[in-house]
């Protein structure tokens, strides 16, 4: 039996150790926001955050989850309360299919949770691991350096998972 946190609520599994995250969150919890790319960790279309790390749950086997605190698309916010990450997505239309957008979400909230105030370099390097074939990269910059920006932005708000119809 393998415990964790999953947006912000305790659960266990009881399945294989080497079974990728990203399968268990998608089938057995039916979360389904976190995308399959590629399967190797290269696209960053499956990024979760792992105790606030941005993580690629395509390869992460879930015996590497235990006692850990994973987040994933639908814990980062709700539609009521939408994470500020996903508010800059919105005002700068960042998607143009969608298909990436959950782990483009993901790297950028766990990028300016462990730095507030990224350079363009910085940002470069922490969203490099996620590809968008749509090829919205300016967008996405200019949605994190808009949240970077706002001078009352908090990082303790952008990596505690939001549970749906509760506080965080």
């Amino acid at each position: 039996m393998i415990e964790f946190q999953l947006n912000g609520e305790p659960v266990s599994v009881d399945l294989p150790a080497d079974t990728p995250l990203l399968w268990i969150i998608r089938e057995h919890f039916q979360l389904t926001g976190s995308k399959f790319g590629c399967g190797m960790g290269l696209c960053g279309a499956c990024t979760m955050h792992v105790d606030g790390v941005a993580s690629r749950s395509c390869i992460l086997p879930i015996a590497a989850v235990a006692g850990k605190a994973v987040t994933t698309i639908e814990g980062l916010g709700s539609d009521e309360n939408l994470h500020p990450v996903q508010e800059a997505w919105l005002e700068h239309n960042v998607p143009q299919c969608g298909y990436c957008q959950p782990g483009q979400i993901m790297s950028a909230s766990a990028l300016l949770a462990s730095n507030p105030k990224p350079d363009d370099a910085t940002i470069d390097a922490a969203m490099s691991g996620n590809i968008c074939r749509c090829g919205t990269y300016p967008r996405i910059k200019k949605a994190i350096k808009s949240v970077a920006a706002v001078q009352h932005f908090d990082p303790a708000t952008v990596s505690e998972p939001k549970v749906a119809g509760g506080e965080s």
